[in-house]
C-alpha cells in the first residue's frame, strides 16, 4: 500500500486552480454535443417545461381576479380545458427530457471511454511501467460514470432552472416591479454564500477523490497479491495502512458533508426571507396602506407569493449543482488529465504522414525488415533516475542470436525495451537496417516484433483467441502448427474443449509453464523479424524448457533474436553473448570464446553450473 501511494504520488495529474473550472467542463458538454439532435429535443422540452411553470401562476391569478373574485362560473370550464392541456403538454415535454437525459448519459459515458481507452492505446510502455491499475480502473469506470451522469443531468438541469428564474424575474418586474425589487434583494447575499461554499466544498471533495484513487488501487494490490499476503503475514499491517487511507478519506467526506448540510438550510431560510418579504408588502398593499407600491389585486399578491416561493427552489437547484460540479471537479480533471496524456514516445508528423499510425496504418508505405539492430552511442535514464546506459554501442546483424546476461540492474531489459522503442534513447541512435527507427513509425517496427515475458499474460478468451490474438484470421490449421511446434498441443488436447478451452481471467485456469507455452506459440504464429525473449522460460521446468529450445533454435533460425537469460545453459548456442555490468559490455563473445577467458562469464556459468549439479543430486 505504501507502495502504490508513492506510485500515485509520483505520477500525480495536472493541478488545477482550487474553483470549477469551466474550461474542464466546456470540453466535457462538447461530448453531448455529439448528440445534437437528441440535445436540442432535450432542450426544447426543457423551455417548454419552464414556461409551464411560469404560466401556472398566471393561471391561478387569472382565477382568483376573474372568476372567483367576479363570480363568473361561466369560465370555470374554459379555464379548466386549458389548465388542463398545459397540465399535458407539460408532462409530455418531462416525459421526453427524462427519455433525452437518459440516452444522453450513455451516450456520454460511451464517447469519453471510448477517447480514454483510444488513449490508453496509443501511450508508450512508460505510462504503464509507472502508473497503477487501480488509478487508470478509477478513471474508467467511477469517474466517468459520474461525469456522464452529471452532465446528462444536472448541467441540462441548468437551463431549466435558469429560464425559469428569469422568467419570474420579468414577469414579477411587469406585474409590479417595486414588489419584485423587494424579492430581488434577497438575491445578492444568497451569491455571495454560494461563492463561499464553492470554495470550501471544492475543496473537501478534490480530497475525496484522491483517497478514492488510492484506496481502489490499495484494494486491488490487496486481491492480485493475496497469496504474498498470506505467506508474509502481512494481514494486520495491511488492515492497519488500509485504515488509515479510508480514514482520511472520511474525515475528508465528513468535512464536505457538513459543509453541504449547511449550505441547504441558509438557502432555505434566504427563500423564506424573501417569501415573507413579498407577503408583508403585498399584503399592506392589497389594502391599499402602501403609497410607495400602490394597490395591488389578490391574485397578483398570490402570484407573487407563488414566484417569491418558486425562485428560491430553481436557485437551490442551482446552488445544488454547481456543488454537485465542485464534488466532480476532481474527477473532471482526472478524466481530462488521462484524455491529455501524452505519450513519452511519438512519431514525427512526417512520419505518420507516410507511415500512418497505430488506428490508420499506410501499410503499402513501410518497408521489409531485414533485422539489423545498431545502437550508436545510445544513453538512456529513466526520467528523475540515473542513467542506466551511457554510451553503449553496439552492431548486430541480421539473423543473429544475441544473448544479454549480467546482474539484476545491469540494463539488460533495457536494451530490449530500446530495441522494441517502448522507451527511446536520450542521447544516441538506434538504427534498423541502417536507418534510425524514429524515421519511421512504433507500429512499422512493432508489428514485426515478437516479445515473450518472463511473466506471460493472456487474455479472456479460449486458447485458440489467445495464440491468434496478433494474427485473428490466421487458419485454425496454423494456430495447432504453432502450438505443436512449441510443444503445447499436448497439454491443449488434455483439456476437456481442447484448443476452445476458457482460459479464464488472466490465464487463471492454467498454470504458469502453460500460459508461457501460448504466449509463445502466440508469438510463433505472428511471424516476426525480431524476437525478444525476456527470461521467457524461467517459468517452466526443465524438461519442457530444453523442447522449447530446441523449437526456438528452429524458429530463431534467419531471424534477429535478442535473449535476457538467467539460466545460462539456455543460452549456449548463441551467436554472441553479451555480458552487462552497469549498462556497458564487459565481455562479448560466443559460449566457447567466453569460457576461455576465465572472466566474469566463466565465474557465473561455472558457479551456476555447480549450484545446478548439486541440485540434481539433492532433488
Amino acid at each position: 500500500m505504501e507502495d502504490y501511494e508513492m506510485t500515485t504520488s509520483a505520477l500525480q495529474e495536472k493541478e488545477y486552480d482550487q474553483k470549477v473550472d469551466f474550461s474542464i467542463w466546456k470540453r466535457l458538454i462538447r461530448y453531448a454535443l455529439h448528440s445534437k439532435p437528441l440535445v436540442i429535443r432535450t432542450m426544447i422540452s426543457l423551455v417548454i417545461v419552464a414556461a409551464g411553470d411560469l404560466v401556472y401562476p398566471l393561471l391561478s391569478k387569472y382565477a382568483i381576479d376573474n372568476i372567483i373574485a367576479g363570480s363568473h362560473t361561466e369560465r370555470i370550464l374554459p379555464f379548466a380545458l386549458v389548465y388542463a392541456a398545459v397540465v399535458v403538454i407539460q408532462g409530455l415535454c418531462v416525459m421526453l427530457f427524462i427519455l433525452g437525459s437518459g440516452k444522453l448519459e450513455m451516450n456520454i459515458a460511451y464517447e469519453i471511454r471510448q477517447d480514454a481507452f483510444r488513449r490508453l492505446q496509443e501511450l508508450s510502455f512508460s505510462y504503464y511501467d509507472k502508473t497503477a491499475v487501480g488509478y487508470i480502473m478509477a478513471r474508467m469506470v467511477a469517474d466517468v460514470g459520474r461525469l456522464s451522469e452529471l452532465i446528462a443531468w444536472s448541467v441540462v438541469d441548468i437551463l431549466w432552472s435558469s429560464l425559469y428564474v428569469l422568467g419570474i424575474i420579468a414577469v414579477m418586474l411587469k406585474l409590479k416591479w417595486q414588489l419584485a425589487l423587494i424579492v430581488i434583494a434577497v438575491l445578492p447575499p444568497l451569491a455571495v454564500i454560494c461563492v463561499y461554499f464553492q470554495k470550501k466544498i471544492l475543496k473537501h471533495y478534490r480530497d475525496v477523490r484522491k483517497q478514492n484513487s488510492k484506496i481502489t488501487g490499495a484494494l486491488n494490490e490487496g486481491i492480485v497479491g493475496a497469496v504474498t499476503t498470506k505467506t508474509l503475514v502481512r494481514e494486520e499491517r495491511n488492515c492497519r495502512e488500509f485504515k488509515a487511507e479510508t480514514g482520511r478519506m472520511r474525515k475528508s467526506s465528513i468535512k464536505a458533508a457538513v459543509l453541504s448540510a449547511m449550505f441547504t438550510p441558509i438557502v432555505m431560510c434566504l427563500g423564506a426571507i424573501g417569501t415573507g418579504l413579498a407577503l408583508y408588502a403585498g399584503g399592506i398593499s392589497v389594502i391599499g396602506k402602501w403609497a410607495a407600491i400602490g394597490t395591488i389585486t389578490v391574485g397578483t399578491l398570490a402570484t407573487f407569493i407563488s414566484y417569491s416561493t418558486g425562485i428560491f427552489d430553481p436557485i437551490q437547484q442551482l446552488a445544488g449543482i454547481f456543488a454537485e460540479m465542485q464534488s466532480a471537479q476532481a474527477s473532471a480533471e482526472r478524466v481530462i488529465t488521462l484524455i491529455d496524456t501524452e505519450s513519452d514516445v511519438t512519431d514525427a508528423k512526417e512520419v505518420i504522414e507516410k507511415y500512418g499510425d497505430s488506428f490508420d496504418p499506410k501499410r503499402e508505405n513501410w518497408e521489409d525488415i531485414e533485422g539489423a539492430v545498431t545502437f550508436d552511442h545510445v544513453s538512456f535514464a529513466y526520467k528523475e533516475g540515473e542513467k542506466v546506459l551511457e554510451d553503449f554501442s553496439l552492431e548486430v546483424k541480421s539473423g543473429e542470436n544475441i544473448a544479454l546476461v549480467g546482474e539484476t540492474g545491469a540494463g539488460k531489459s533495457t536494451i530490449v525495451n530500446l530495441v522494441c522503442r517502448f522507451y527511446e534513447p536520450t542521447e544516441g541512435r538506434i538504427l534498423i537496417d541502417g536507418v534510425d527507427y524514429r524515421d519511421r513509425s512504433q507500429l512499422w517496427l512493432q508489428d514485426r516484433l515478437g516479445y515473450v515475458l518472463q511473466q506471460p499474460h493472456l487474455f479472456s478468451g479460449t486458447i485458440a483467441d489467445n495464440i491468434r490474438y496478433g494474427r485473428p484470421d490466421a487458419p485454425f490449421e496454423e494456430v495447432v502448427s504453432a502450438a505443436k511446434l512449441v510443444h503445447a498441443d499436448e497439454f491443449i488436447m488434455k483439456q476437456e474443449k481442447g484448443y476452445d478451452t476458457e482460459v479464464g481471467e488472466g490465464g487463471a485456469r492454467l498454470s504458469t509453464g502453460q500460459k508461457q507455452l501460448i504466449s509463445f506459440a502466440r508469438v510463433i504464429l505472428a511471424d516476426p523479424r525480431i524476437f525478444v525473449l525476456d527470461e521467457a522460460t524461467s517459468s517452466i521446468d526443465t524438461e519442457t524448457e530444453q523442447l522449447i529450445q530446441n523449437a526456438i533454435t528452429k524458429v530463431l533460425k534467419g531471424r534477429t533474436s535478442f535473449i535476457v537469460a538467467h539460466r545460462l545453459s539456455t543460452i549456449r548456442s548463441a551467436d554472441r553473448i553479451l555480458v552487462i555490468r552497469g549498462g556497458r559490455i564487459e565481455e562479448m563473445g560466443s559460449h566457447k570464446e567466453l569460457m576461455k577467458l576465465h572472466g566474469y562469464y566463466y565465474d557465473l556459468y561455472t558457479t551456476q553450473f555447480k549450484k545446478d549439479a548439486l541440485d540434481d543430486i539433492l532433488g
